[in-house]
């Protein structure tokens, strides 16, 4: 039996830095952990926005217990790496930036989680299914 397939975590942008070490060891002498950018969003959505967890969920597009273990791998990963003195480097996963999400049908933004379709990157006030959209 195949695997499922991942569904894409909505992330709202990428970080502006991508890799952090301690200061005075050079890159060449550390030991690297990786987080990914969902896993780098689930931090700044919990930790750093204080949401609740369903609100988190919500805004990444994924369950809530989905996005716990998101959480947990993440936090798990900034300890590694602050603890045993490695640099961190945010890169990878399977994500996708919320303005990235089209409609299906016609290739206009969707305004993740509301699902309004904004065609030509202006807010509409009707849903995709207003519209005759699925």
């Amino acid at each position: 039996m195949a695997p499922r397939p991942r569904i894409h975590r909505i992330v709202e942008r990428k970080p502006i830095h991508d890799v952090f070490k301690p200061a005075g060891v050079p890159m060449a002498a550390l030991e690297e952990v990786v987080l990914t950018v969902e896993q780098f969003e689930a931090l700044r959505l919990k930790d750093l926005e204080g949401l609740e967890q369903e609100a988190c969920a919500e805004l990444m597009h994924i369950s809530r217990p989905t996005f716990q273990r998101v959480l947990t791998r993440a936090r798990e990963t900034v300890a590694r790496a602050l603890v045993e003195g490695k640099a961190l480097r945010i890169e990878g996963g399977h994500y996708l930036l919320r303005h990235e999400v089209q409609c299906r049908r016609r290739g206009h933004a969707f305004g993740i989680p509301d699902g309004r379709c904004r065609p030509g990157g202006g807010r509409s006030q009707t849903s995709g299914e207003e519209q005759g959209h699925e």
